[in-house]
């Protein structure tokens, strides 16, 4: 599952919660209650395995206006080890209308009970673990009426979704599938929900011959019915865990690829079925690519990929058919500004066919061995198509988001064996910690043993159910030694070790000391092995050393006193780190270290020193031209205009930037700061940018226009409307929210309404944005109603405890607002205040129902 989504829940939480001050104490009140929770002494362990399950047969047709499944189930089981009469099968919220034993081709019936949640069997005998049984269960789904909660990276938790069944929403397509992660599968089919099960699968789905189907393995049959629909069957050969089954159903089009003879295919709304292969078309590589480095051909009959509407997370791994949010739909233009985030789901989808689906976490305590490797298999991706400034730019992004966590949820363990719920393992700590501790272990060992270590432990753990202990002996057989030192320090505890780095030379005996301390306030002290580069007489030395004291302290002799020395040359090493040397060395670096994180931390240091030193203003203007575009774009947000020797070397590269660079991102961060100047002279740039093909690029050019031109802006805005997605949408409500027509706030609206899924949170954030800027009480009292609405769809304490925050400031802000104007304009403004703040306590409220 892609938990890791910039535009998504948890990654636009890190940045607003942080920013919200009045949100600290309910978070310090939350660490209490934390270490309060009796569910935190629960030791979670692995699921006792009484009985095996061995093949499971569905046969199911659907209910669109009871929103129902109608399901049979034929369940192969036997005996894990010890002999067994009785069998416990998950089976949420159903109706249970038959339950037998099949012997020789009759059903016989079997006594059982349920309470909802589970199915108790009583078997006919005690049987053997040689010896297998069927059992046969008829059976009524209503995930509707089954109460559950999601997570943070799982928004909802029934399993089983019907989308628009009664088609009264005309912009949104009739759709079914299925979330099975974490124990939801049961909720439509009766299961032993574990992820240490596994299990060989047909299912047949009857439905209309109008809709599509797609499930796992391979699709074997279909067939017409007398009544006007079509039975599709599909069997997966090679067994895998329930929570990887999967259904999904509707009007797609299907776009088909191949892979060394295997089927690959694409299954999108068919307004985009145009853009199938500039969205997916790099996944025939990604087989070729992730099968080599890992020296084990991906292993299953088919690969297919399926975008679903309403999507409850950001994607899934469902073996050989990932499920997509539609936030994956993307036309050519919207690619433009997308910095390669698709692919990086689409990866991460991908991987997961080894390290989750083919071996899989056997808990949810150690779901790190499937979800940190499909983390890090999104740099994997970067580094080799796109080259290591990508991957690096992600890593550090990725180590940003853990370290903003911290703020307010705490650290903890990699593997977790006491949490509240086994909604909590899909956090920061699981996904971008675990995926930089992966980077860390590939330094620590060397390219080719770790990649032969991942082999060998997929080999050893193919179709079974694993744990990080089995990823360690993996190494340590590999490599021949002990590795319980980086599997305790990283995996089996928590933090990261803090680093103060000073240097002592000596020009008589021409020798450099540098001395790290590790100041972090806990008492664990870090073995951190790194690398450190002396940069001097025009050459590079390259020493290892490793870290392993409170203070340690290193001496290297040199001919030439050095230029730069750059400690954890590589910039692998998770860590905060106080790095105590003059600006020279960093303008050396920037130009000489080969890194992205050398060059992003020489432009920190210039961008602290633009004001007062001359050397960073031009490492500035240096950055400005950074071979890679994520550089440029930092180093343009890095630029202070109000020094005039900056403004001075920088503006006539910023107005080329904006003009003429590849990079639709470089060129709308470029148009954006030039926008702050207010500078009419830059006006035909703006103008000319609201027809560039990238739809950011459109946004900043309409913006800077609006802060010289606002009525050409607004008769250009008007003209967009027709072709308007992401940021432009934004742009666009900011003028008018600026013009004041009342005609046009209907605009944003609309664009609200068809706007979902992850998208949809994006777009809250913008709509409450426009609501904050704009007096008329109806236009505000219906987008209140509308972000609420979708509070509730979203169904995640997280986004509602920060939309009812966001609420009340806007309150807040607006009877501010109201005590500097009169009259009818005070009256409406207290009145939105009013709505707002009355919403915000409604979605709190429901939070704690």
């Amino acid at each position: 599952m892609n938990q890791r989504l910039k535009h998504s829940l948890i990654g636009i939480l890190i940045g607003g919660i942080a920013g919200l001050g009045a949100f600290t104490p309910a978070l310090a009140q939350s660490d209490k209650a934390a270490q309060e929770d009796p569910a935190l002494k629960i030791y979670r362990a692995s699921a006792t395995k009484v009985n095996d399950l061995v093949h499971t047969k569905l046969d199911v047709r659907f209910d669109y206006a009871k929103k129902y499944l109608y399901g049979k189930a034929w369940i192969t089981l036997k005996p894990h080890f010890y002999p067994a009469d009785s069998l416990t099968l998950d089976a949420k919220g159903m109706d249970i209308h038959e339950v037998s034993l099949v012997k020789t081709g009759k059903n016989m019936p079997l006594k059982y009970s349920y309470d909802s949640l589970q199915l108790h069997i009583a078997l006919d005998k005690q049987y053997k673990s040689t010896e297998s049984y069927i059992i046969y269960i008829s059976y009524t789904s209503k995930p509707d009426e089954l109460k559950v909660k999601g997570s943070a990276a799982i928004t909802d938790a029934k399993g089983l979704y019907f989308i628009n069944p009664d088609g009264k929403e005309p912009n949104k397509p009739i759709q079914i599938w299925t979330q099975g992660e974490t124990e939801s599968s049961s909720v439509w089919f009766p299961t032993i929900d574990k992820t240490n099960q596994k299990s060989t699968e047909e299912i047949s789905m009857t439905v209309e011959k109008k809709y599509v189907t797609l499930s796992n393995g391979k699709l074997v049959s279909q067939k017409n019915n007398a009544d006007g629909t079509r039975t599709d069957t599909w069997k997966m050969d090679l067994p895998h865990s329930p929570y990887l089954f999967m259904m999904a159903v509707g009007d797609y089009a299907i776009v088909k690829d191949t892979w060394r003879g295997k089927e690959v295919n694409y299954y999108l709304e068919k307004p985009y079925e145009k853009y199938a292969k500039n969205i997916f078309g790099n996944t025939p590589e990604m087989l070729t690519f992730y099968s080599k480095i890992l020296g084990y051909d991906y292993p299953w009959v088919k690969y297919s990929q399926v975008t679903a509407r309403d999507y409850v997370s950001g994607a899934m791994e469902n073996t050989t058919a990932t499920l997509h949010g539609e936030f994956i739909q993307k036309t050519d233009r919207e690619l433009l500004d997308n910095n390669n985030f698709n692919e990086c789901v689409i990866a991460h989808e991908l991987f997961h066919h080894w390290f989750g689906d083919l071996a899989t976490a056997e808990s949810w305590s150690n779901l790190t061995v499937n979800e940190s490797f499909a983390d890090y298999s999104e740099y994997l991706w970067l580094e080799y198509k796109y080259g290591k400034d990508a991957a690096d730019e992600h890593s550090m992004e990725a180590a940003q988001s853990y370290m903003s966590m911290l703020q307010y949820s705490g650290d903890k363990d990699l593997v977790r064996f006491y949490y509240h719920d086994k909604e909590d393992m899909f956090d920061q700590i699981t996904y971008q910690k675990g995926g930089r501790i992966l980077n860390m272990l590939r330094y620590a060992v060397g390219d080719s043993a770790f990649f032969k270590s991942l082999n060998l432990y997929l080999k050893t753990n193919a179709f079974k159910a694993t744990e990080a202990h089995q990823l360690r002996l993996a190494f340590e057989e590999v490599t021949g030694r002990d590795m319980n030192w980086f599997f305790n320090e990283w995996y089996f505890g928590k933090g990261f070790p803090e680093l103060d780095i000073s240097y002592q030379y000596n020009d008589a005996a021409k020798t450099v000391t540098v001395i790290i301390q590790q100041i972090q306030k806990d008492a664990k002290v870090w073995q951190v092995p790194m690398a450190i580069d002396i940069y001097a007489g025009g050459k590079v030395d390259r020493r290892q050393i490793t870290l392993a004291n409170r203070v340690d302290s290193f001496t290297f002799s040199y001919t030439t006193k050095p230029d730069l020395v750059n400690v954890d040359a590589d910039k692998v090493v998770l860590a905060k780190v106080d790095d105590h040397r003059p600006f020279s060395t960093y303008a050396f670096q920037y130009s000489h270290a080969p890194t992205y994180m050398d060059r992003h931390i020489a432009i920190d240091e210039a961008a602290d020193a633009q004001g007062s030193n001359p050397e960073a203003v031009k490492v500035l203007q240096l950055a400005l031209r950074d071979k890679y575009h994520g550089l440029r774009s930092y180093t343009i947000g890095k630029l202070n205009l109000k020094s005039e020797n900056v403004k001075s070397a920088t503006l006539p590269i910023l107005a080329e930037l904006a003009k003429q660079d590849p990079s639709s991102l470089v060129r709308a961060a470029a148009l954006q700061q030039l926008g702050e100047l207010k500078d009419p002279q830059y006006a035909p740039l703006y103008e000319a940018a609201t027809k560039d093909k990238s739809y950011g690029v459109e946004a900043a050019g309409l913006e800077g226009l609006a802060e010289l031109d606002l009525n050409k802006a607004y008769n250009i805005a008007k003209q967009m409307e027709n072709d308007t997605k992401g940021k432009l949408v934004n742009a666009i409500a900011g003028v008018y929210a600026r013009k004041g027509n009342p005609t046009d706030i209907n605009f944003v609206a609309t664009k609200f309404d068809e706007t979902s899924g992850q998208d949809k949170l994006n777009a809250a954030f913008d709509y409450l944005g426009f609501l904050s800027k704009i007096n008329n009480t109806p236009a505000v009292i219906k987008g209140v109603d509308q972000v609420k609405a979708m509070t509730a769809q979203f169904n995640n304490a997280q986004v509602s405890t920060y939309i009812s925050n966001w609420m009340q400031e806007i309150s807040k802000a607006k009877l501010q607002e109201a005590t500097a104007v009169t009259g009818s304009n005070r009256e409406e403004l207290r009145k939105q205040a009013d709505y707002m703040r009355k919403a915000s306590e409604e979605i709190r409220n429901a939070i704690k129902e």
